[in-house]
């Protein structure tokens, strides 16, 4: 097999069963921007970027830089739709990428109209069997904010096994010392 990840075919989307799943693609942005607009109060506490609301054109930058980071294989941030009528609901993907070890992180965030609603649990659970079974994973991580309760229920839902909490190992937005939650599914392990 390649090892250039240049080379790899990989599908640009996916769904499970509400959801479509996919790499972003030119004039996301605003939609994007309007999900991001409806949810920052939610998104400040954890997401460092939340802190300053972006422009439409800033947010059409950003996912036109994340569609090249996709095709060159070096970030691959996928976007969450509804199925039945195509709304952005929230923003995922696969990050800090080893290709050599097969390791993926995923992140991800929920507009806040649809929080609560087991889209994002919906969401990572495809995503991680996109990385098991399409990018030949050898490791799943999800990384949180050991306060961000929203955000490790979903790891635990999903059975990522909790490896550890790093002790002050991140400023959190507001400045403070933060401890970081790794919790990961591993081949020959959990799947």
């Amino acid at each position: 097999m390649a090892y250039d990840p240049i080379l790899f075919s990989i599908p640009e989307a996916f769904e499970s069963r509400r959801l479509l799943i996919r790499a972003p693609v030119l004039d996301d942005g605003i939609k994007v921007n309007e999900a991001i607009r409806e949810s920052i109060d939610d998104l400040l506490p954890w997401m460092p970027w939340a802190k300053t609301m972006p422009t439409p054109e800033e947010s059409e930058a950003n996912i036109r830089k994340a569609r090249l980071k996709f095709l060159e294989r070096s970030d691959m941030r996928l976007l969450i739709l509804l199925k039945e009528n195509g709304k952005l609901i929230g923003s995922s993907g696969l990050h800090n990428i080893d290709w050599k070890v097969r390791k993926f992180e995923i992140g991800y965030w929920v507009r806040s109209s649809f929080g609560g609603q087991g889209y994002i649990t919906e969401a990572v659970e495809a995503i991680t069997n996109f990385a098991i079974h399409e990018l030949q994973a050898n490791r799943v991580e999800i990384r949180c904010d050991s306060k961000n309760t929203r955000s490790f229920r979903v790891a635990e839902r999903l059975g990522f096994t909790l490896e550890g909490i790093i002790r002050n190992e991140e400023l959190s937005v507001d400045g403070s010392l933060r401890d970081t939650m790794v919790f990961s599914k591993v081949r020959g392990v959990e799947f």
